[in-house]
């Protein structure tokens, strides 16, 4: 850490102390060269994934147009804003873990696909038919069909 009095690049922690939330790490330095203290604070950055698109483009992430693809999906149906909060946070918490610099649309209509399927299984057709882009009554079916399972767990 350089020093913001004399710019020399040699510092020493004196003393480091945790925040009382667990936030941040606030140390006490010193400089070896002109013997002034100073406080920094340090925080982890965690910077959620750039999503590349299937065209190659690259965003940010945008928490807005995954709560907005999912209240499309959503719309309607039986479903909390609690619930919807929910998942937008197991979504990111899934980004932020990958520990990846990319992800794919892919990889995140995935993530979004297997949690409707858990939350709504109207929601998970709804949107699977745009995700998957469906082009006729078959591709319905199918995802229907995935959505059951096997057809010996299925109810008779």
């Amino acid at each position: 850490m350089k020093c913001p009095f004399c710019g020399h690049p040699d510092t020493q922690v004196v003393d480091s102390r945790g925040a009382d939330e667990g936030d941040f790490i606030r140390r006490r330095r010193r400089c070896t060269s002109c013997d002034r203290r100073f406080t920094t604070y340090e925080r982890a950055e965690l910077t959620m994934p750039t999503i590349v698109k299937r065209n190659g483009s690259r965003n940010e992430y945008d928490a807005t147009k995954l709560r907005a693809s999912l209240s499309l999906a959503l719309r309607k149906r039986p479903v909390s804003t609690e619930e919807v909060d929910a998942v937008v946070m197991r979504i990111e918490d899934n980004l932020l873990t990958s520990g990846q610099r990319e992800i794919t649309t892919e990889y995140l209509g995935g993530l979004v696909m297997a949690e409707l399927k858990k939350l709504d299984k109207v929601a998970y057709v709804r949107f699977a038919s745009v995700y998957k882009s469906f082009e006729d009554i078959g591709e319905f079916v199918e995802a229907i069909r995935e959505m059951q399972g096997p057809p010996s767990q299925r109810k008779g």
